[in-house]
Formats: structure tokens, sequence, C-alpha cells
């Protein structure tokens, strides 16, 4: 048999800062991953597309501590603040990716001692209301990444705008996501690293005599075929292993359609408890193994919401090695922790 060689292009490895595009929240993460439409008062989604960020999101703040894979612990924080006096809503994000210690050694295999690697961001993002049923947004990054000696930073920006009526109960977003160059790089003598820019276009649906919201976001707007060349798509000669020349190319159409979509719904309970689940057909394309695909790609998830407080849980399915569980806090510290003349800190506003 003749071995055949095949280079593979996935979305993934292909940018510095990628670490960007991991989800900020259990509630996103419960969500498939990404979410840039969801009306829900979770200040998580404002950092997912800043026009969400609102009066309603004032005060809040969002923490999580979690362990990722291999003992990569993931640390992300979210707070929102409105301005009255000129009418805009601010957020603030930071995410921060501990990689832990790594042995280092030379090209014989001696060892030369140890080392860590790390990433975080910082967000800083805004948003008005235009009209009744638009809200517009901006947002700005510093991104920095810590590998050994090596170091790199980037400064980005998103831009959003959502459609919200709420008496058809309907929520429109779209974001441009991770516009920027690189300040620093890994390595001065070589160009800079391309980044993880997207953009991501996301409708919610929610009906009126059933609590139950239905979402789909598609990603990578820009760039129609994000398929990889799988070697196991090539027609193999039956005698010689060789690729089979005759046969005719596949199209994939709907592979290639559907990988740019993820599927998630809401179903709310009693008025404090949602049931999460989401589907993101790019993940199940890319980690899935062809013996055994399970559930790689479904995410599923719970929040309960009291007055001061929301539990947000997560339970992602990217690979059969196993699920990747995160837990999640929201504050509405103007609620829970009342100041005196603090001036804006213990005020509410309403919604959409």
């Amino acid at each position: 048999m003749v071995a055949l060689g095949a280079s593979a292009q996935v979305t993934g490895g292909r940018y510095a800062m990628a670490f960007l595009r991991m989800p900020n929240s259990p509630h996103i993460s419960a969500l498939g991953g990404i979410n840039v439409v969801n009306p829900e008062n979770d200040i998580s989604f404002a950092l997912q597309n800043p026009a969400l960020m609102r009066g309603t999101l004032h005060n809040q703040i969002g923490l999580n501590y979690n362990n990722y894979y291999a003992g990569i612990k993931v640390i992300n924080l979210n707070y929102g603040y409105h301005v009255p006096q000129i009418k805009t809503s601010f957020a603030l994000g930071v995410q921060y990716l501990n990689y832990g210690n790594f042995v280092q050694t030379d090209f014989f295999g001696n060892t030369l001692g140890d080392f860590k690697a790390h990433d975080f961001a910082v967000t800083m993002a805004a948003s008005r209301q235009y009209k009744e049923r638009w809200r517009y947004g901006a947002a700005i990054k510093y991104a920095y990444s810590s590998l050994n000696d090596r170091v790199a930073s980037a400064v980005l920006a998103d831009v959003g705008v959502v459609y919200h009526d709420t008496s058809n109960l309907l929520t429109i977003g779209a974001v441009a996501k991770n516009i920027g160059y690189m300040t620093t790089r890994y390595n001065p003598q070589q160009p800079a690293e391309p980044l993880p820019f997207d953009v991501q276009l996301g409708i919610s649906k929610r009906f009126a005599h059933l609590p139950l919201r239905l979402m789909a976001t598609i990603h990578h707007l820009y760039e129609w075929d994000i398929r990889y060349d799988n070697p196991d798509d090539v027609e193999a000669n039956r005698i010689f292993g060789t690729p089979d020349t005759n046969a005719a190319p596949k199209k994939y159409f709907a592979d290639k359609l559907f990988r740019h979509f993820i599927f998630n719904a809401e179903l709310t309970l009693a008025k404090r408890v949602t049931v999460i689940v989401g589907y993101n057909h790019l993940r199940r394309s890319e980690l899935a193994l062809k013996e055994r695909t399970a559930l790689s790609g479904f995410s599923f998830g719970a929040s309960l919401w009291l007055n001061q407080v929301q539990v947000h849980y997560a339970r992602s399915y990217y690979h059969v090695a196993g699920a990747y569980n995160e837990f999640g806090f929201n504050f509405a510290m103007n609620k829970l922790l009342h100041l005196s003349r603090a001036g804006n800190w213990n005020s509410s506003y309403p919604g959409w």
C-alpha cells in the first residue's frame, strides 16, 4: 500500500491570540461557545456583542473560575455600569488563562529548567440606544500572551449592533470581532501573526405563550469554505491505494454551509430555572472521531435566576476524551450591596 499525505486546514491553530475566541462564561459555553444575540439579563453577553450592554445590566458582575483540559486554569470577570447622564452603558471584561508549568529541553532532550505560559485580555465596551429598537456598541481590547521568553501583544476592537422587537419577541444582532494588529510579535524578525477576526450574525425568537427561546448564530461570514481537506474523503484505488483521479470531486455543500451555524435553545421552568442546549457543527466536524462521534459538538447547561444572584452551569462536549464542566456566578451589586451616598451605584434601570 502507498501511504497518502494530506495537509489539513482547520479554523483553530492559524491565529495568534486564539484564546479570544473562547467563551467568557458558562452561559455562553452552554449555548455552543458563541452568542451575539441573547437578550437575557446576563452581563457576559455584553462581551460577546458590545451592543447588548444596556442599563438593565447596571452594576452586574460575573465571575467564573474553571479547570479547562490538561489542568489549564481559566478565569473570567465581566462587569457592567450605566451612566444616565450621557445615556451610555459600559462593560469591562477580563479573561485570563494559566497553562501551568512546562519542562524546557534542548534539541537533544537535555532538561534546561521549567517555564510558564499564560494569556490574558482586558476589554472595555460601550453602547448606546438608537431610536426605540436599536442599540449599537463598540469594544476595545488589549491582549497579551507569554510563552517562556517569548511574548506578544495586540490591540483589537469589536463593533456590534442589535435590533430588538419587544412586541414580537425577536432579536437580531451582528458583530465584527477582533479587528486589530499585533503591537508586539513573538518573533520580531517575522511578520505579524494574523489575529482571530470574525464576523457573526445571530437571531433569537421567544414564543409568547411558551417559555422557549430558539437561537441561531452564523460565524465566519467573511469566508465561505472553512472545511478542511480530510484525507479520509479521498477515494483510493482498491489495488494500489493511490488517489482515484477518476472519482468525481464531492462538493460538500451542506457540510460547508452548516459549519457556519450554531443552534441553541433555552427553556424556562417556573420563571427561575432555565435549561439550555446548544449544537456547534464546526466543533463536531473538526473534533469528533469518525469511528465514534458521541456527543461532540453538543453542549448543555442550566441557569438559576434569583433576585440578586445568577448561577450558571455548562457541560460542553468537544471530544470523546471528556466533557468540560463550568460554573459561574453573576451578582447584582446594586441589590446585593447597598451603599449610601454612592451616586449611581444603587440605581436600577428598565430593560429593553
